[in-house]
């Protein structure tokens, strides 16, 4: 008899500075069914992406929009005897559209972190935030492999640059719209080719920016001057901007390199593999050092169907 699916569900801890002791709140949830304060969670729809869901969930039950920054270490636990697994991440505030009690949340609070576990109903929230406070703040770099395109053999145009997306590779473009708006108002830089372009226009409108196209990281502009598209990957590694990168399967090597190079990244970890398949993407959580250094403190890799 084959066991029960796993439960997916996400999460996250919300920080924001304070002028308590401890110089932070996290915001937490009071549960009425179950009589518990917690951090905001839920369950992953279906179809859903998990970093979808952390979001989703944090807005419906407290009104509040986050912005995810660094992962936390993913919950593990039976529920009804069946197996589930929670994935959390830091987040700090993007926007707020009013909290409305109701049968699943009937209060928020903002609590000073270290007042949290005492009101905190479980112990392993109390190690979540914990751990969340100890973490610097990080800004994104996210690296995207374009969403499926047209084979080159079933393409009739002049220009391989202009080769387009298909119908799933639109789909995918689409789904990704929530997924990478959750790490916040990016810089967009694209590959100028047009299957670049389409995986990210549509999270560029919906940010109301402009989808930089880059001929340095075009698969052409690489292969004539790999240490130009090496160089241009290194600099907006550096740049401390919130950054998305759009590229190809041949080109990611040499970005991913030189990003490595620029950022100190463990290339042992086993999140930091170029060979993503189309739509599939890694961030690069970033803390300036006290020297003014950007540095990888956290890598994640999604990797999409």
């Amino acid at each position: 008899m084959a066991s029960a699916p796993e439960i997916q569900a996400a999460g996250v801890v919300v920080l924001r500075s304070s002028w308590s002791a401890s110089g932070q709140e996290v915001l937490v949830v009071h549960r009425p069914g179950r009589s518990d304060w917690s951090l905001p969670k839920g369950k992953v729809d279906s179809g859903e992406h998990v970093i979808a869901a952390a979001v989703r969930e944090c807005d419906e039950e407290t009104g509040f929009t986050p912005t995810l920054l660094s992962p936390l270490a993913a919950q593990h636990y039976l529920a009804n005897g069946r197996p589930k697994s929670v994935h959390y991440w830091r987040a700090k505030v993007r926007s707020e559209e009013g909290f409305t009690p109701d049968d699943e949340v009937d209060e928020i609070r903002w609590v000073a972190v270290d007042e949290a576990p005492a009101l905190l109903t479980y112990p392993s929230d109390i190690e979540l935030v914990s751990s969340a406070i100890t973490m610097p703040d990080t800004t994104p770099l996210v690296i995207v492999r374009h969403t499926k395109a047209l084979k080159r053999s079933d393409y009739g145009g002049e220009a391989d640059i202009d080769r387009p997306l298909t119908g799933k590779g639109r789909t995918q473009s689409k789904a990704l719209v929530p997924v990478l708006d959750a790490f916040g108002p990016m810089r967009i830089h694209t590959s100028a080719a047009r299957r670049c372009f389409e995986t990210v226009r549509r999270l560029a409108k919906q940010q109301g920016t402009e989808a930089i196209r880059e001929n340095a990281i075009t698969e052409e502009g690489h292969h004539i001057k790999p240490k130009a598209a090496a160089r241009r990957a290194r600099e907006l590694a550096l740049d401390p901007e919130p950054i998305l990168i759009c590229s190809h399967r041949p080109v990611l090597p040499t970005i991913f390199d030189a990003v490595a190079d620029a950022l100190g990244v463990d290339v042992d970890d086993p999140a930091w593999d170029t060979r993503l398949s189309p739509g599939s993407f890694i961030v690069i959580h970033r803390h300036a050092t006290p020297k003014g250094r950007l540095r990888a403190v956290a890598i994640e890799r999604h990797d999409i169907a």
